[in-house]
């Protein structure tokens, strides 16, 4: 369980990356990442960020190049939150693919009704049997 500072420092770095990503492909065009959680851990030494990437067909590529280039981002973080933090945490960035997921669940529950149109209960056509 987190603790409350670790929230608040969690919401700050969030809030600041997404800032910094902004500004960051701005620059590029095409791309947009979004900074979805920050975890960061009790001692407050790293920080797990959870991207959103888009477009997904390039993730791989993106989260790579911006894993390349953490010591910049932490850098430039370090700058914005300097009279918020006396040490910027190591940060470790992840794909968050949860986005990708639901499509997937949503496709897939799509192809079901499609296979099985005649199979889907209707509740209002439906009456309890006690009324």
């Amino acid at each position: 369980m987190e603790s409350t500072r670790q929230s608040r420092i969690a919401r700050l770095i969030q809030k600041e990356l997404s800032e910094i990503f902004r500004m960051q492909t701005a620059k590029i065009g095409n791309v947009i990442v979004s900074v979805s959680a920050v975890r960061i851990s009790p001692d407050l030494s790293i920080a797990h960020v959870y991207l959103s990437l888009f477009p997904s067909a390039n993730a791989a590529q993106l989260l790579q190049n911006i894993t390349r280039n953490a010591k910049t981002v932490r850098y430039d973080l370090a700058q914005r939150v300097r009279y918020q933090l006396r040490k910027t945490p190591e940060l470790l960035f992840h794909l968050d693919d949860s986005l990708d997921y639901i499509e997937h669940i949503d496709q897939l529950l799509e192809d079901d009704r499609k296979k099985h149109p005649g199979s889907q209960r209707e509740e209002d056509d439906e009456t309890p049997a006690g009324e």
